[in-house]
This record gives structure tokens, C-alpha cells and sequence, in this order.
């Protein structure tokens, strides 16, 4: 009984309480609840990981998920009292899995929003090489889905080449951060969007882009594509969807490529009230390409990507930025903090040290 005992642990975590069909999620529809947990080997059922979790990756699409209803991102439902999950990182406590020993270090991909939880070994993606001298944070940013993401659009999808005019907008956000400086490392002219002269002057002086403008400052945007691109886009990487996409159709090259990654600027809209571009005949006369992506659907790519993302990183030619807040209680604020410009790079929750 005294082992047992001590092999429990209070665990606090959320969950969906009630459906979130339009604008930002509140606590009235996420809610934090508090269970106790056994962490004895002989409660961990066969082939699954009791685990302590470290870092949570705060990402837009998550607020897809909470509407009751497959719209716009298409990604499965959260149930009400059902546990939220998140890309994370975490310590292993215990196993019933041989790949998995006690303190391991290992990245989830629907890691339980909570502090302490049992899952199958299943939903770990890999082991953390805790001796690579890569700090943890980097593996949720980087090496992680924000880092993936940026890839794929700018290598796989966006086909960037060098020369190639790129623009890129939500610069500052996690994946326009890393974005950028892969089209950069590509020989690429590379322009960003964001929402203050700050992250203006971080963008160029910390991560190489070539310019960039504040679009609550320049809203015009057709004026200030001119302006920045005087002879056309090649590549477009979209976080942000709306006024910014049709306008960015109309500055578009012959064989354009458009990426699709986030639309975050109707995330929080139904989709009566989304804007949409009305120009999508210029796509057919200058042959563009334009295509939605999941990042999920190139999993197959991840060991080529995070292969290349670890030499850059250890050669010091791409960098993250990191926004670390402490405790499992800031989740919902830092969630809600994606949609107001708040933030400078990658969002993340830390929950033990």
C-alpha cells in the first residue's frame, strides 16, 4: 500500500466543456480539472508509457478542433470532457514497452494537455537525443511542427529556388520565422508580413529577411506589394488567408506557387463571414499553382527534414525564438494569445523543469 501510494501523483488537465463555434476560446469553453493518477508499473497497461510532461507546443490549428463541426481544417472533433491534446514533450516515468525506460525523453504528437498521463506507445514520434546539445524547446519549434511546417511550404510545396521572390506572411509567427531563413539559406529574395514595426526590425535584423512591412500600419495591400515587389511574387507561403491572399493574387508571377498553411485570420469565424479572394482568375492565366497542405500527409518527409533542421541548427544557420510560459494554467491564455499579434516566434507551455 505504501508504494502504491506513493506512486500517485495529482494531475491537472483540460478539457473541452463546451463547444466554441465562433471567436476566441474562453473558460467557459475550456476548463481545467484536477484527477490523481498511479504511476505503478502494474497500472501501466501493456505496450503503453506513463509519462511526466515537460513542454506543450501552442499551434493555431488547434482552435479548429473545439467547433463541433469538420469546417476549414477538416480535423477531428474534440468531444465535450474530452482531454485536449497538443504536440509535446516528455519524461518517461514508467513503461510497459521495451523501446521505453524510465527517463527517457521522448516527442508526442497528441500529448495530453496535462501533467501527468498514461498513452500508447503508439503516439510517440521519437526518442529526444538529450546529448545532441539542442535545447528541448527546440524540438517543438524547429526540429518540431512549426519547423515541419515551414519546410514542406517552402521546399516541397512552395518549390522555392534561388532567386525566386518569396513572400511569406505571419513572419514573426513560429513557422514565418522559420520560413524565412530556409528561403534565405535557398538564395531567395524573402518578404514578410506582420503586425508591428518591432517584429518588422526583428524579422530583418535577427533573421535575415530581406525587408517587410506592418499591415496595420500599411493597409494597402495591393500599394504595399507593389512597392515590395516590384517585379512579381514567385512563392507565396500563407499563414493568414483573407484581404492578404487576394491581394497577393494580384501580384503573382507566371508559375507562381502558392502554400496554404494556416488561415488564421478566419480561424475564429464562421464561414458565412470569412473573406475570400475574388481573383482567382488570375491563377488560370499565369498557370498559378495554389494548394492547402497538412503536415501530417508528409510524415513520410520528417526523418529528411529533420535531418537537414539539425545541421542547420548546429551550424548555426537557422535560429527559433521561443515565448516559454510557465505552468499548465496559462495553456488557455497562451492559446488565445495566437490571435492577437501579441507574439514574437513559438508559443510554448512549460509544465515541470
Amino acid at each position: 500500500m505504501a508504494e502504491e501510494e506513493k506512486s500517485m501523483v495529482e494531475s491537472k488537465e483540460w478539457y473541452l466543456a463546451s463547444y466554441a463555434r465562433e471567436g476566441v476560446p474562453t473558460s467557459d469553453h475550456l476548463k481545467l480539472r484536477t484527477l490523481h493518477l498511479s504511476l505503478a508499473l502494474h497500472s501501466i497497461p501493456h505496450g503503453h508509457v506513463a509519462i511526466q510532461s515537460l513542454f506543450l507546443s501552442i499551434d493555431p490549428y488547434l482552435r479548429s478542433t473545439f467547433t463541433a463541426t469538420l469546417d476549414g481544417l477538416c480535423l477531428p472533433q474534440y468531444q465535450l470532457n474530452q482531454v485536449i491534446t497538443a504536440f509535446g514533450i516528455g519524461r518517461v516515468k514508467g513503461s510497459k514497452d521495451n523501446k521505453y525506460e524510465e527517463g527517457d525523453i521522448v516527442l508526442i504528437a497528441y500529448s495530453p494537455v496535462a501533467e501527468y498521463f498514461v498513452i500508447s506507445s503508439t503516439e510517440i514520434i521519437s526518442k529526444v537525443d538529450t546529448e545532441s546539445g539542442i535545447s528541448l524547446p527546440e524540438y517543438l519549434s524547429s526540429l518540431g511542427v512549426a519547423g515541419f511546417a515551414a519546410w514542406v511550404g517552402i521546399e516541397v510545396v512552395g518549390e522555392a529556388k534561388t532567386g525566386s521572390n518569396v513572400f511569406i506572411s505571419a513572419a514573426c509567427g513560429a513557422v514565418g520565422i522559420i520560413a524565412g531563413q530556409l528561403a534565405k539559406l535557398k538564395g531567395c529574395r524573402v518578404i514578410g508580413s506582420t503586425g508591428s514595426d518591432q517584429k518588422v526590425r526583428v524579422i530583418k535584423e535577427e533573421f535575415g529577411y530581406d525587408d517587410g512591412f506592418n499591415y496595420n500600419k500599411e493597409t494597402d495591400f495591393d500599394a504595399a506589394l507593389s512597392k515590395y515587389f516590384p517585379n512579381g511574387i514567385d512563392v507565396y507561403l500563407d499563414n493568414v488567408g483573407g484581404k492578404m491572399l487576394e491581394a497577393v493574387l494580384n501580384h503573382v508571377n507566371k508559375h507562381a506557387r502558392i502554400a496554404l498553411c494556416g488561415m488564421i485570420s478566419d480561424y475564429n469565424k464562421v464561414w458565412r463571414e470569412r473573406e475570400g479572394p475574388r481573383n482567382l482568375l488570375n491563377m488560370i492565366g499565369k498557370e498559378v499553382r495554389m494548394e492547402g497542405y497538412m503536415v501530417l500527409s508528409y510524415f513520410n518527409r520528417f526523418g529528411d527534414f529533420a535531418t537537414e533542421m539539425e545541421g542547420y541548427i548546429k551550424e548555426g544557420k537557422v535560429k527559433s525564438k521561443h515565448q516559454i510560459n510557465i505552468g499548465i494554467e496559462t495553456f488557455l491564455d497562451c492559446l488565445c494569445s495566437l490571435f492577437s499579434s501579441s507574439n514574437v516566434g513559438k508559443v510554448l507551455v512549460q509544465l515541470h523543469p
